[in-house]
């Protein structure tokens, strides 16, 4: 063998391998998924209600997080704040009226790198007729193969704050304050592979 070959082949097989990972589709488990909403009430107590999830798509790339991009669908009539009557309250006219607007939506506009697992995700939130951009705080819990189902699994938690006026969820204001805390945690299983 040539030096000159026996050269090359040591500088390539020496050199550290780059990987390049593709982005992966994700599908959202609505049953490890829960977008949890925190209110003040008169100032006294901080009840919370959970929202469910009907489906959601997170499209993640590790490399290139700003190429990730996520959407979520949300059955308001499954709204629930553990209290029939302030189920029945919160799902009627004076709140989300769900009969005549059944559904929200997320969808991401942008994603931003904010250090190692963290993100912030911009979106338009559509609630109550009304869409708005919202700004999610993420941290990555986890990517991997899940332990049982043998598929790629990611998870998330994510925070925001919505003022609910900007929706035209005005009802009760001021003794239902208008700032709303969210926290949302989330699964989803990519296609086996």
């Amino acid at each position: 063998m040539r030096p000159s070959l026996l050269l090359a082949l040591l500088v390539i097989s020496s050199a550290p391998a780059v990987a390049t990972a593709a982005p992966v589709t994700y599908q959202l488990d609505p049953t490890h998924t829960d977008v949890l909403f925190t209110w003040n009430h008169n100032g006294f107590s901080f009840p919370t209600g959970r929202a469910a999830i009907s489906s959601g798509t997170l499209i993640y790339d590790a490399a290139k997080p700003a190429a990730s991009q996520v959407q979520v669908e949300l059955p308001l009539a499954e709204l629930a704040t553990h209290v029939p009557k302030l189920d029945e309250i919160v799902k009627g006219d004076k709140l989300f009226d769900v009969a005549k607007y059944p559904q929200a939506s997320f969808r991401s506009t942008s994603v931003v790198s904010q250090g190692t697992g963290r993100l912030k995700i911009t979106g338009d939130l559509t609630l109550h007729g009304v869409t708005r951009p919202v700004v999610l705080d993420a941290t990555l819990n986890k990517v991997g193969e899940h332990p049982s189902r043998k598929v790629p699994t990611i998870g998330f938690n994510a925070t925001a704050v919505i003022r609910r006026s900007e929706f035209g969820l005005t009802g009760f204001l001021p003794n239902i304050a208008d700032e709303v805390q969210l926290r949302i945690t989330t699964e989803g299983q990519g296609a086996k592979e």
